[in-house]
This record gives structure tokens, C-alpha cells and sequence, in this order.
């Protein structure tokens, strides 16, 4: 199962935040039919916006966004307070050279650009933030953007492996948030711990819990943790929202489609779901606008 868990030491130095993503990323690469590079790319900014989104209430929504000039395009992702993330890469077919045997080219593939958070907390206007990409790799610009948008001295990984089939094998992530007023030392001794820790994909891979992935990072075996939370792939589209969107195009265009094609399909772009609408349900549609 994948989930989510948030600690703190009992000194009140750091909290950390640890995610296992690997069915999220499955399906999201089943759903956009993406290939090893794009489910990479979108398997880390999906499980980027979880632990963003940690600390999440109500109705608060997250939204990441990686506008490269790379071949892959936009990765836009959401993700809730009630651990349902969605989201989609513009381009999922994409193969690019490997420089590093047994890494993909994340970065490349992206490119230079922007990485942008929205969060909307239920106010007049969402909170939004953007820095410069710094590298392209997720896990490197989300630390810069918490760095330099939120002022957070922090440390994030994120980790995608995929078979020769293009499999999604595992996936998950953690990010450690280094709290005012924390103890150097300690601090100098998880920076240690840090430079030294394998890829959190393998880590993942070898069975390593949240928890466990936790205390491999900081060295502490006694966190408090605060809770643990299920996290999914699930998109908020369903058959009337989609029906809404056909009808604001207006009675015109309904018609061109109707008679043009006989149907309408709408593909939502976060989940890759289809909705099929009959020529007889376009007619009711035409005839309910008037």
C-alpha cells in the first residue's frame, strides 16, 4: 500500500515527511500510456506535490507545475489534504541518449525553464510561487524553490525505477525540513547521512517502510511520528463535469460536432480518462441550451 507518514524528533530539531509511491506512479503510467523517461519525470513531481502537501487541510489544494523547453513539456500535478494526487506530462513519449548507464535523462528531458507551486488554501487568491529550474532532475528544484519562495532550509529526494518492460518497480520520496532554532551538530551529522544515502528508489525497492526510510535519514530510531496517511492516484473528473464542459462550448459548436463526427469524446488530461457522448446525447444537450 502506499502512503505517507510525518515525524519529528523528540528535540523538536526537524520534521520529516516520507511517501511510497510506486502504485501511484504504476497508474498514472498505465493511464498516460508514458514511457520510462515521462514516468520518471511525472512519477517524482507526483510524489513532490504528497509531501508538499503534507500539511494540507479541508479543501486545500496543491498544484506543481515544470514548464521546461525540453521535450517532454509541461508536468502539472495536484494534489489534495486527503492524499489524492493527479496529474499528467504533456509529451509521455519521449527517448533521449542515456549519459549515466542506468539513469534516465530526467533532466535533459525537461530542460530549462520554471517550477511553480500553486496553493490554494480556500482564500480570494491562491498563494503562487516560482523559481528558475535548476536542474530539472524535481527533487534539486523543489529544494531550491522551498529555499528561495518559502525560506525553508530543507532537503528533498525522490526516486522513480522502472524495469526493461517500463514497469514502475518503485517510487517514493521524503523531505526533511530543518526547523529554527535546530541543534548544528545534529544538523551537520544528517548532512553526513544525507551525502551518504543510496537512491530512495532502491532504498524503496529493497522493502524499506516510510518509517524505515525516516530513520535511515536522520539516524533516529525514536521519531514521533504524527500520522499516517493512504495516498492515491484519483482524479476529480466525472461524467457531469465533463457534460458542463461540453455545454459551455454552446449550442454551435455542438451541432459542428453532431454533425461532423455523430459523438463527442473528452479526454480529461490529468488522468487520461475518456467520456463517450451519443449523437443522441449531444441532441439532448442542443436541445436543453435552447
Amino acid at each position: 500500500m502506499d502512503y505517507l507518514i510525518r515525524g519529528m524528533d523528540k528535540g523538536r530539531n526537524y520534521r520529516i515527511f516520507a511517501v511510497r509511491t510506486t502504485n501511484i506512479v504504476e497508474t498514472a503510467r498505465i493511464n498516460h500510456d508514458t514511457w520510462p523517461i515521462a514516468t520518471a519525470a511525472l512519477g517524482r513531481v507526483l510524489t513532490g506535490a504528497l509531501l508538499l502537501g503534507a500539511n494540507l487541510k479541508g479543501e486545500d489544494l496543491i498544484t506543481l507545475r515544470v514548464i521546461g523547453d525540453g521535450p517532454l513539456g509541461a508536468i502539472v500535478v495536484s494534489a489534495n489534504s486527503y492524499g489524492e494526487v493527479r496529474g499528467y506530462v504533456h509529451e509521455p513519449h519521449v527517448d533521449l541518449p542515456r549519459k549515466v548507464e542506468g539513469k534516465l535523462p530526467v533532466g535533459d528531458a525537461v530542460g530549462i525553464g520554471t517550477f511553480s507551486v500553486t496553493r490554494d488554501l480556500g482564500l480570494k487568491t491562491p498563494f503562487v510561487g516560482s523559481v528558475q529550474l535548476v536542474s530539472g532532475e524535481i527533487a534539486e528544484d523543489i529544494t531550491h524553490y522551498l529555499h528561495k519562495s518559502e525560506q525553508s532550509a530543507s532537503a528533498v529526494a525522490l526516486g522513480v525505477f522502472v524495469d526493461k518492460e517500463g514497469k514502475v518497480m518503485s517510487a517514493g520520496g521524503f523531505w526533511l525540513e530543518i526547523l529554527p532554532g535546530a541543534d548544528e551538530e545534529l544538523i551537520g551529522q544528517i548532512e553526513k547521512r544525507l551525502s551518504e544515502l543510496p537512491p530512495v528508489s532502491s532504498i524503496i525497492g529493497s522493502g524499506a517502510t516510510p518509517e524505515e526510510i525516516a530513520a535511515m535519514v536522520t539516524g533516529d530510531n525514536s521519531l514521533s511520528f504524527l500520522g499516517e496517511t493512504p495516498v492515491v492516484f484519483k482524479c476529480s473528473c466525472h461524467r457531469e463535469k465533463v457534460k458542463s464542459i461540453l455545454y459551455s462550448l454552446g449550442k454551435p459548436e455542438i451541432i459542428s460536432i453532431s454533425q461532423e463526427k455523430g459523438y463527442a469524446e473528452v479526454r480529461c488530461h490529468f488522468c487520461g480518462e475518456k467520456y463517450h457522448f451519443e449523437q443522441k446525447e449531444l441532441e439532448v444537450l442542443i436541445e436543453e441550451i435552447g
